[in-house]
């Protein structure tokens, strides 16, 4: 459920996100975006073009 609104948020926002960027627009929990980054990061769902900063993969 949060990785479904975490993915939208970074779509929406169409330029690579921080996790605190991501918390603020979901109002979703710093802990719980950065556990579900490290899911997506090994998944291969998410990419970081910038350091420290992730978008959805395509």
């Amino acid at each position: 459920m949060e990785k479904q609104a975490i993915l939208k948020a970074m779509r929406e926002a169409d330029k690579p996100l921080g996790a605190g960027d991501v918390a603020k627009l979901t109002g979703i929990d710093r802990k719980v975006v950065d556990k579900v980054f490290a899911e997506m990061k090994k998944s291969g769902e998410i990419i970081s073009p910038v350091r420290c900063k992730w978008t959805p993969a395509k």
